[in-house]
């Protein structure tokens, strides 16, 4: 990821790989480390805002923009399918988990799991805007974790599902926004990857994630429903677009295209050399 340098996608590329399974992994890991459902239990996904600010933060934002731009290869149709493969799997996993919400809401104290869950944004926020704050923090699946052993009410067990289908549906369409959002950075690669400052938008996207718990929490004068985070996440896609900007992969395409070797150099030992200058990773 050379040229986005987004630090939770890179510590995954280091474990999956590459393209599809990394895309996959990087959208996944909301609902595998349960950070999705500390979401639906805290509300943050009780209304069409929060429905879209869960999907373009949660499942799309900033890693899901890196690893589509610069790890998925293929043609644009090739990019599309695969993104639909990783939803087939996102959507329905996301649909069940927004369904058994209430189960798990009879066993915890909501009020002081809604804590954890905004200490849970607050750190995936720091991971995303620094590598090397990222490294002090723990994995938001032991803050979860640590959520879910503080607020334990054993007592309240009551399996059941949603009452109100609304948040089943509000919760399915957070996976499918950040779908959508997959999708449309596959379809505008090309034009994005020129125009979009991967990096500025990644530190933008982690100030949204930032100020999404002051909505959970309800700190101070500010309402539940107030879409601070969306309102950030739009002025950073806005500050992130870099008309004049160039595609770092097709300018040192061009200056190794552009470059001449020596006259002297039809012997073997030379070409080699002259190889392993264009291409250094070899």
């Amino acid at each position: 990821m050379s040229t986005s340098r987004h630090p939770i996608a890179l510590r995954l590329e280091q474990r999956v790989g590459e393209g599809t399974r990394l895309l996959g992994t990087v959208m996944a890991l909301p609902l595998l480390d349960g950070i999705f459902a500390a979401l639906v239990l805290a509300g943050a996904v009780s209304s069409l805002l929060g429905m879209l600010e869960v999907g373009l933060l949660i499942f799309g934002g900033s890693a899901t923009l890196a690893v589509v731009l610069v790890e998925m290869d293929g043609s644009r149709r090739e990019r599309v399918r695969n993104v639909l493969l990783v939803g087939a799997f996102i959507v329905p996993v996301a649909a069940l988990q927004a369904a058994i919400a209430p189960t798990i809401e009879s066993l915890v104290d909501l009020e002081i799991f809604k804590r954890f869950a905004a200490l849970v944004i607050l750190a995936i926020a720091a991971k995303t805007a620094s590598a090397t704050i990222g490294e002090y923090l723990p994995s938001p699946a032991v803050i979860i974790g640590l959520g879910l052993v503080a607020s334990f009410q054993p007592n309240g067990l009551e399996f059941g599902y949603v009452a109100e289908p609304i948040y089943v549906v509000y919760g399915t369409g957070a996976a499918i926004v950040g779908v959508g959002f997959a999708l449309a950075v596959a379809v505008f690669g090309p034009w994005l990857r020129g125009n979009v400052d991967l990096d500025r938008f990644r530190f933008g996207s982690a100030v949204a994630l930032g100020v999404l718990p002051l909505s959970i929490l309800s700190i101070g004068p500010i309402p539940s429903d107030a879409p601070i985070a969306l309102a950030v996440l739009g002025l950073t896609a806005l500050l992130a677009f870099d008309p004049e900007g160039t595609d770092d992969y097709a300018d040192s395409v061009a200056s190794v295209e552009d470059t001449e070797l020596p006259d002297d150099s039809d012997d073997d030992e030379s070409r080699r050399l002259g190889d392993r200058d264009r291409a250094p990773w070899l």
